[in-house]
């Protein structure tokens, strides 16, 4: 049987590039590992939004499935892909130094411009996520925003081609990709915020593993993993998925660090956002109390609009 530890990873080449990073972590640490790949619901269920197949975790189900059964020893995912509740029995043992979190726009080379306000009126703007397209019709409702699914390269292919003149793609995956001379401008928080967690790599485990959990320590960035606790929580307390436009971004400041927030409707026609101070100590409190300041300021009645819109499932009781 081999010695080497055993990474699940998803098989696009951005995934694959996320897992050598780990990879190549691990090796500097003296321990060797091979990749796994898989095809996840999400990567197989290209002609549907995403928020229409509505099933969680749709890009790390299957390998959070062979983790819990031992047929891999660790995963290692895009942290944004994560749901914030974890199956019984796996944890995140680690995320890696956080890349770029913002959003870039990606321009087609007939759009003569650099920024959102450069497109024309009625321009045809691609993206897959409902938080994309609620911030980019509460400022350009005269766009046209488009359903935009595939890989980054796909992606690209299709702005490039013309079937989009524009789209909204993560900073990080096209830096990871080498893809830097395809960004026009990037997105800046917080009038512009990232899904919560975007721009990390996470390391999964399984939580009676106490070697790979000493394997995943060693690889932990303190910061990142700080900042993310923060946004993961607030996505949290909002009952946030790909089903609800909610961005989320904690920003190092010279004193401390600040957590904007943001919940909308899918039209963009309503959008209540939000700042505090991060709580160094407690992350996730200052995340719960975020989400609870932008519940008293109208973000309970947007969720109340999508649930009744897109049948998401009411919240459980505690």
């Amino acid at each position: 049987m081999s010695d080497l530890l055993r990474i699940g990873t998803r098989s696009s080449e951005l995934a694959l590039r996320q897992a050598r990073l780990v990879q190549a972590a691990l090796l500097e640490r003296g321990v060797e590992s091979e990749l796994v790949t898989y095809k996840t619901l999400g990567d197989k269920r290209l002609d549907e939004p995403l928020s229409a197949i509505g099933a969680k975790g749709l890009f790390t189900k299957e390998l959070e499935v062979d983790l819990r059964k031992g047929k891999t020893d660790l995963a290692v995912h895009s942290l944004k892909d994560l749901p914030t509740d974890s199956p019984p029995g796996l944890v995140v043992g680690a995320v890696l130094e956080r890349e770029d979190p913002r959003d870039a726009l990606v321009l087609n080379r007939a759009i003569m411009g650099q920024s959102l306000d450069d497109l024309p009126r009625g321009s045809r703007v691609g993206t897959s996520s409902l938080r994309r397209r609620a911030q980019l019709l509460a400022l350009r409702p005269d766009l046209d925003v488009a359903e935009l699914r595939g890989n980054v390269p796909t992606r690209l292919k299709k702005v490039d081609e013309g079937r989009v003149h524009a789209a909204i793609l993560a900073a990080a995956g096209l830096h990871r990709l080498g893809a830097h001379q395809h960004i026009a401008c990037y997105l800046d928080a917080p009038a512009w915020l990232p899904a919560a967690g975007q721009g990390a790599i996470a390391v999964q485990v399984r939580e009676d593993d106490a070697g790979m959990r000493a394997h995943a320590d060693a690889l932990n960035d303190a910061p990142t993993m700080l900042a993310v606790r923060a946004e993961r929580a607030f996505l949290q307390a909002l009952e946030g998925g790909c089903q609800v436009p909610i961005g989320a971004l904690a920003v190092p400041t010279d004193g401390g660090a600040l957590l904007h927030g943001m919940i909308a409707d899918v039209r963009g026609s309503r959008v209540v956002r939000g700042t505090i101070a991060l709580d160094l100590a407690e992350p996730e409190l200052s995340g719960v109390r975020l989400a609870n300041q932008l519940r008293s300021e109208g973000a309970t009645e947007i969720l109340e609009g999508l649930r009744r819109a897109n049948h998401l499932p009411a919240p459980q009781p505690e």
